[in-house]
């Protein structure tokens, strides 16, 4: 099928890559959906600094190569350089991100594949656009998608953070608590539009209980807990493995079940396996490592409660995708992770670093008859189709809509 309509330019530091398959992965997700609908390419520049070599003497993963051009499901992915120094001049990201990636933006321009700009996170990637869109004179959109609640927050970063979001034509969030923290920082509310992730119920779905345990090596008569994500801190496995030998004297063959590897954030993966180690848990905690997605429904159905004790979100894809294989979730209140889990039936939020109401949350939903059919009708009635269709109509008018100019405050249309 011929695609038509405005050629879409995803600008992302955070994407997934042959050295980094899983970085990102939730921006794909989304947004290789619009390129069903719309021509697309992704623009996903990775930092780099003279001697970053030498520090993977010290920290082997550091900043691993990632080829300049790659192809993923058909779509071109090009990954500019631009400089960063580790640790220091965070304040000059946004600026370095743009003059990194200025040259292949203007490439693409010429070669009639750059119509909108698609930024997401707002900070550096949005204050990169928002230059990079003045510089070419196209217009762009920002995705919020978590790290603006600590932006917000961080002077200097804040009135970058402000002048992306005045700037761009449109702002997504995932989240409408991040669409109130742009709001906070005084974003125009017509200018804001929440797009909430989606759930491939094709991908996520239910398999054989029994199945799944056998594959796996799970006892059929275990309780399971399951969480995923990225090794990092912000995560919370260590939260949750805390309360285990508390949560195993009401439930003795309980089995918690880790899945994820390093992440940009960092690797927490070895002070959780000490973590392990000292509370003498080697028995009933499971590392699985990094999966696929379409993996992911095996270990998913195999358990009975995911749980994710993170101290920040945006909007938690691996919420829906453990609903769609029918598990009840429990969370903490942060970010957006009570509109997920909006409902009593789909599972419980508790504040955030409150141990006691997270051990109390995981105890009563372990022992809890769950109706899992209506955890399953709930992630079905979020499948992507609907997002999807809010963001090409809004790409199709942004790119229809006219010509833009530059101003002193930023890119205006005209028209």
């Amino acid at each position: 099928m011929t695609q038509r309509g405005p050629h879409i330019v995803v600008f992302s530091t955070l994407f997934p890559n042959g050295a980094q398959p899983q970085a990102g992965v939730f921006i794909r997700e989304r947004m290789f959906r619009v390129g069903a609908e719309l021509p697309l390419t992704v623009v996903a520049p990775v930092p780099w600094f003279p001697f970053q070599s030498l520090l993977r003497l010290i920290r082997p993963h550091f900043r691993p190569d990632v080829p300049r051009v790659e192809v993923q499901q058909g779509v071109t992915v090009l990954h500019p350089r631009f400089l960063s120094v580790p640790g220091l001049f965070k304040n000059l990201d946004g600026v370095l991100l743009a003059l990194g990636a200025r040259g292949t933006l203007a490439r693409l321009q010429r070669e009639g594949k750059l119509d909108v700009l698609d930024a997401h996170f707002g900070y550096p990637d949005g204050y990169a656009a928002s230059l990079l869109a003045r510089w070419l004179r196209v217009p762009f959109t920002i995705t919020l998608r978590g790290t603006e609640t600590r932006h917000a927050r961080t002077p200097g970063l804040r009135e970058r953070l402000h002048a992306a979001l005045e700037r761009a034509d449109r702002v997504f969030s995932v989240s409408s608590s991040l669409a109130d923290i742009a709001a906070g920082l005084g974003i125009a509310r017509d200018k804001l539009q929440v797009v909430g992730n989606g759930v491939d119920t094709r991908k996520f779905h239910p398999v054989d209980r029994d199945e799944a345990r056998r594959a796996l090596g799970i006892p059929a008569d275990a309780t399971v807990l399951i969480s995923v994500g990225g090794l990092t801190e912000r995560k919370g496995f260590h939260r949750v493995i805390e309360l285990l030998p508390a949560l195993r004297r009401e439930v003795p063959k309980l089995l918690l079940l880790i899945i994820g590897g390093a992440s940009a954030e960092g690797d927490w993966g070895p002070q959780l396996r000490q973590k392990v180690r000292e509370l003498g848990l080697e028995d009933c905690v499971r590392f699985l490592g990094t999966m696929p997605p379409e993996a992911l429904k095996q270990p998913l159905s195999a358990a009975d409660v995911f749980v994710l004790a993170t101290r920040n979100e945006g909007w938690a894809n691996v919420f829906l995708e453990a609903m769609a294989c029918r598990l009840p979730v429990v969370t903490t209140d942060v970010g957006g992770n009570r509109e997920v889990v909006c409902r009593d039936e789909l599972g419980t939020v508790v504040p955030f670093g409150d141990a006691a109401a997270l051990q109390t949350a995981l105890s009563a939903a372990l022992a809890r008859d769950w109706d899992r059919d209506a955890i399953l009708a709930y992630a079905r009635d979020n499948e992507w189709d609907g997002r999807v269709a809010m963001l090409v109509a809004a790409f199709r008018a942004l790119g229809r809509s006219g010509a833009v100019v530059a101003t002193d405050e930023g890119v205006r249309r005209v028209g």
